[in-house]
C-alpha cells in the first residue's frame, strides 16, 4: 500500500505541472492585465512598463511560469491587482467554500445512497419510477431557477431560514445553500446507486448469500451496498473538487464570499494571480480527492488490493 501511494503521489507531479501550465496559459492569454487594471483609461507607457514589470510581464509567457511555480513552492501564490496577497484571499475564501461543501457532501451523500438503494432494491416498482422520474426533474433544472425559487420559497415566502449568508457562514446558514449546491450531484449519486444495486442483486455472491440463509439487512449492508459504491465513490471523489469550484451560481445568489465568488471577481477584472492562484489549489484538491477515491476501493471491495 505504502509503495502504490508514493507511486500515486510521483504521478500526480507532471498532472500537477500540465494542469497549472494550461491554466496559466489559458489566463494569461485573456487578455493584457495591466490594461484591465485602468479600465476604459490608456495607462501612461513609462507606467504600464514598471507595472509589467514588477508583476513579472514582461517576460515570455513560460519564464513567468517558472517563476510562478518558484514562489508556490515558499508558499507565495503572488498578490492581486489590488495590492492584496493572494493568500490571503484564500485564508477567507476557502473555509467558507470547504463549510460549505460538506454541508453539499453530507446531503449528496446520505439522501443519494439511501434513495439509490431503495430505488435499486424495488426496480420497476411504484417507488423505483417515482425516484426516476424526480432525479430526472432535479437534472433538467438549471441550479440559477432552483436556487432563486428556494431561496424565495424557503427563506423569504415561509421565512424557515435566512434568505442570504452572512459573512462569518456559519453552518446553519449554509444549509440552504448546501441543498441548492447538491441538488445536481443527488440526482446523480442516487441514479448510480440505484444502477449498481439492480446489477449486484443479481449477482453469483448475492444468491450464495441469500443461499445461506444470511439475514436480508446483512446481505445488503455488508454485501451489496459496499461492492455497489465504488461507482459512486468515484462520483463523489470527483464532484468534490466540482462543488468548491463550481459553486459559482450558488454564491452569487446567497451572497457567499467563498471561492466561487472570488473566481468570478478575478475573471471579471482579468485579476489573473487570483484567478491562477484559487485554481491551482483546487487541481491539488482534485489530485488528492482522486488518490482518496482510489484507496478507499480496497476497503470498500475485499478484492481489490494494492502492492
Amino acid at each position: 500500500m505504502g509503495r502504490y501511494v508514493i507511486r500515486r503521489l510521483l504521478q500526480m507531479i507532471p498532472v500537477f505541472i500540465g494542469s497549472t501550465f494550461l491554466i496559466f496559459f489559458m489566463v494569461y492569454a485573456l487578455g493584457d492585465p495591466v490594461a484591465a487594471l485602468f479600465g476604459d483609461k490608456a495607462p501612461d507607457p513609462a507606467t504600464a512598463a514598471r507595472i509589467r514589470a514588477d508583476l513579472y510581464l514582461d517576460e515570455p509567457l513560460w519564464k513567468q511560469y517558472l517563476h510562478y511555480m518558484g514562489q508556490i513552492v515558499t508558499g507565495d501564490f503572488g498578490t492581486a491587482f489590488n495590492g492584496q496577497r493572494v493568500t490571503e484571499l484564500m485564508a477567507d475564501a476557502f473555509p467558507v467554500t470547504l463549510r460549505l461543501t460538506v454541508v453539499a457532501l453530507l446531503f449528496e451523500i446520505l439522501l443519494g445512497i439511501v434513495l439509490g438503494v431503495l430505488s435499486g432494491l424495488r426496480r420497476g416498482r411504484s417507488v423505483d419510477t417515482t425516484v426516476l422520474l424526480l432525479t430526472l426533474v432535479v437534472v433538467s433544472i438549471p441550479t440559477f431557477v432552483s436556487g432563486y425559487v428556494l431561496q424565495f420559497l424557503v427563506g423569504v415566502k415561509w421565512e424557515a431560514v435566512s434568505p442570504s449568508v452572512s459573512p462569518a457562514a456559519p453552518f446553519d446558514e449554509l444549509i440552504l445553500p448546501g441543498v441548492v449546491l447538491a441538488l445536481t450531484s443527488l440526482a446523480y449519486v442516487t441514479r448510480l446507486t440505484r444502477t449498481s444495486i439492480a446489477e449486484n442483486s443479481r449477482a453469483d455472491y448475492i444468491r450464495t448469500a441469500v443461499a445461506k440463509g444470511l439475514p436480508r439487512r446483512r446481505i445488503v449492508t455488508r454485501h451489496l451496498l459496499r461492492n455497489s459504491l465504488i461507482p459512486v465513490i468515484t462520483f463523489i471523489g470527483t464532484d468534490i473538487g466540482a462543488l468548491m469550484g463550481g459553486a459559482i451560481v450558488t454564491e452569487r445568489i446567497f451572497n457567499i464570499h467563498g471561492v466561487g465568488y472570488q473566481l468570478y471577481q478575478g475573471i471579471l477584472r482579468q485579476n489573473s494571480p487570483t484567478v491562477v492562484g484559487f485554481v491551482t489549489i483546487l487541481v491539488i484538491v482534485f489530485l488528492l480527492a482522486n488518490l482518496l477515491v482510489d484507496l478507499l476501493y480496497a476497503v470498500l471491495d475485499p478484492r481489490i488490493r494494492y502492492a
